[in-house]
């Protein structure tokens, strides 16, 4: 199990020797990333009322917020080049299965297959996020990210925006959330940033979006819950440990899972140029960060994605879009808020 102190440890240590150990990667067992739409980016945002969102979040309304990944599921449902169709909770991206699947290795789950999830202890700076989205409660992931400000969140792109069309309200972040607690507070953003290639258009290829949060009783986030690096432009190929909170069946959301592997491409709708690793984790897990690894079995590195979704409630992977210069500077934009 991952200790609360451990990960923020480990970053720091690692952090001097991770450009060494992505070029080693990249010559050796990675492809060279190509860049992300090299043309400057068109981000998208917009500023909420901070007074009321902690409020309203009961534990009541925590417990009963939907998944979110039912947002990504309308976005990999307009776009893929197989008959998937939406249906609300099932799977990590919210779509039910009307063919054969074809995940990272060619492999699919049937019956009862061995776990590709570990337990997880809490981690300080990973939470959940929940938001309100057309009349709707949902619940996220997230993580805190080391940032000018102090104060941003790294999630998908669907847990704070429709993609198309409207951003969330009522966001909050919850880091270090276990069975309905809150014991770092409530953070609730001020702000919102996303791509416009998802505000606008949903593409999936950019389902990633930051939040700048207020301080809470005058402190910062990353003061109480300290924050991770991040990474962009990476080789591709590379090998992640994933978090996140899935809340649909067989999961509760209450607690903290992890997945780890060497991610591939997805191989049924290679457009979206995304990743995968294996994994079984379902909705809610959105938005939960993806750190670079050190080879085995543990959180070492800088984060570099995030889960965006999965095709089924029995899917076997979990994928996310590649971090490029369009999110980076999305990125950029939210860090340096004030």
């Amino acid at each position: 199990m991952t200790s609360k102190k451990s990960l923020a440890t480990s970053l720091v240590s690692f952090s001097t020797g991770l450009l060494l150990t992505l070029s080693a990667a990249g010559g050796a067992t990675a492809s060279p990333a190509k860049a992300q739409d090299p043309v400057q980016p068109q981000i998208a945002s917009t500023t909420l009322t901070t007074s009321t969102a902690a409020d309203y979040w009961t534990p009541e309304r925590m417990q009963a917020a939907v998944p979110g990944d039912v947002l990504a599921a309308k976005a990999v449902a307009r776009q893929v080049h197989v008959p998937w169709q939406v249906s609300k909770g099932n799977g990590v991206a919210g779509l039910t299965e009307q063919g054969s699947f074809t995940k990272i290795a060619g492999t699919s789950r049937k019956g009862k297959t061995a776990p590709l999830h570990k337990d997880e202890a809490p981690v300080d700076h990973i939470g959940k996020v929940f938001f309100t989205l057309g009349g709707a409660n949902y619940v996220c992931s997230g993580n805190s990210v080391s940032a000018a400000n102090k104060s941003t969140v790294s999630t998908a792109g669907h847990c704070l925006n429709q993609g198309p069309g409207a951003f969330a309200t009522n966001f909050v972040f919850v880091p270090a959330y276990k069975d309905g607690a809150a014991p770092l507070g409530k953070w609730p953003a001020k702000a919102l940033y996303a791509p416009k290639e998802w505000s606008s258009d949903g593409n999936i290829r950019y389902d990633t979006g930051f939040a700048v949060v207020a301080e809470v009783d005058g402190k910062k986030l990353a003061d109480v819950a300290g924050a991770t690096g991040v990474v962009f432009n990476q080789p591709r190929g590379l090998t992640y440990k994933a978090f996140g909170y899935p809340a649909a069946a067989p999961f509760t959301g209450k607690t903290l899972v992890s997945c780890y592997g060497k991610a591939g491409n997805d191989a049924l709708n290679p457009q979206f140029e995304t990743q995968g690793i294996p994994c079984d984790m379902t909705g809610g897990s959105s938005g939960g960060p993806w750190f670079v690894s050190d080879g085995t079995d543990s959180p070492l590195g800088f984060q570099n994605s995030v889960n965006s979704y999965g095709y089924g409630s029995r899917s076997t992977a979990m994928y996310s879009p590649y971090w490029g210069s369009v999110i980076q500077q999305v990125y950029d934009r939210a860090a340096a808020a004030k």
